[in-house]
């Protein structure tokens, strides 16, 4: 009882079952996530393009709450992911996509259809890449991850100040170190998504951790996206 003999092929058969559940974890947020950019595309393509609704939103007071509605969102869905269940906080992300595609909307009043293309496709690869880096590197991106945050704050309050002072040489300021922050903080999240698995696999929570690693890739990507437009973006 104290030496149980283990069949041959024991470890090889719980190695590919820990695999296969860690592919099958990254694909639910990666299938989420992709659903929340689906919902935001449609969202803010309707809304860009359609300029009595576009209008209505941007030319009024409406501007301040499409700009601040994500990030109130975003600090709710973080406060209130515990008490929620995991089909409740899926569908409040999906709701945060849509108020998300509501902001986005206006790109497609500033900036040319082909210049959004190509950022995106840019912001695409470029988020691919460091997601497969990030997954399969066996160097620790703890450390890259504390210093990335600290510049994610600085970016978001710089961000915030530059709504009201208008500065474009702050602006590509902004957008220059915002893809350094973004594409590192991709590996970063894609790492830590993958370390969390083994903590809670096998527990409820282990869905709800699909959502909220969704919610952070998408916001990597998102802003990565804006980034990019930002600074080679063609305005019409």
């Amino acid at each position: 009882m104290n030496n149980p003999v283990r069949m041959p092929g024991y470890g090889a058969s719980q190695t590919a079952q820990t695999d296969a559940g860690l592919r099958a974890h990254m694909l639910g947020v990666f299938r989420n996530m992709g659903l929340g950019l689906v919902i935001t595309g449609l969202v803010a393509a309707l809304v860009g393009n359609t300029p009595a609704l576009a209008a209505a939103i941007y030319g009024t007071p409406l501007k301040w709450v499409a700009i601040f509605a994500p990030l109130a969102f975003v600090f709710f869905f973080s406060f209130r992911i515990d008490r929620m269940t995991t089909a409740t906080a899926r569908m409040t992300f999906w709701a945060f996509a849509a108020v998300m595609g509501v902001s986005l909307g206006s790109i497609f009043l500033v900036f040319t259809g082909g210049s959004i293309a190509q950022a995106f496709f840019s912001a695409a690869v470029m988020f691919l890449a460091m997601s497969l880096w990030g997954y399969t590197t066996q160097r620790d991106l703890t450390k890259m991850g504390s210093f990335l945050m600290m510049g994610l704050i600085g970016i978001i309050v710089a961000s915030l100040i530059n709504i009201f002072l208008g500065s474009s040489a702050m602006q590509m300021v902004i957008s220059i170190i915002g893809v350094v922050v973004f594409t590192g903080l991709t590996a970063w999240d894609v790492q830590r998504i993958k370390s969390d698995y083994f903590v809670y696999a096998g527990h409820e929570v282990a869905q709800k951790m699909q959502v909220m690693g969704a919610l952070s890739l998408y916001l990597n990507f998102v802003n990565l996206f804006q980034m990019l437009l930002s600074l080679t973006g063609e305005r019409e």
